[in-house]
């Protein structure tokens, strides 16, 4: 991925989102939850929904920022052809940004399996 996370690699309609949740398989750590379907594409895309329980719109933004940080520096590690739903969980927020990276990329390797 270039700079910036484009619309070509997010998921955006709710249809998507809920056919990754109908469709898909659940992988989770301690800081994230993953929801995955193969999607058969070139590229794989990502949706990010964080519950209103975690902080306000200030905190959401921010890990929102932070894990699109941490897709868009490791694009190339990341498998390709699926659908990917990211909920982060509480702890995130108060989380250093090396070991976030380390978890979800761990979670996103594990895919491939």
């Amino acid at each position: 991925m270039p700079q910036g996370f484009p619309r070509t690699v997010r998921l955006v309609r709710r249809g998507d989102f809920e056919a990754v949740y109908r469709g898909g398989k659940r992988r989770s750590s301690a800081q994230f939850v993953v929801f995955c379907r193969a999607s058969g594409t070139a590229q794989s895309r990502f949706g990010i929904s964080i519950k209103k329980a975690i902080g306000n719109a200030v905190v959401r933004n921010r890990i929102r920022r932070r894990i699109r940080e941490i897709l868009r520096r490791n694009s190339s590690e990341i498998p390709s052809g699926w659908d990917l739903v990211i909920h982060p969980r509480r702890s995130v927020a108060g989380a250093n940004f090396a070991p976030l990276t380390a978890e979800l990329l761990t979670l996103l390797r594990g895919l491939a399996r």
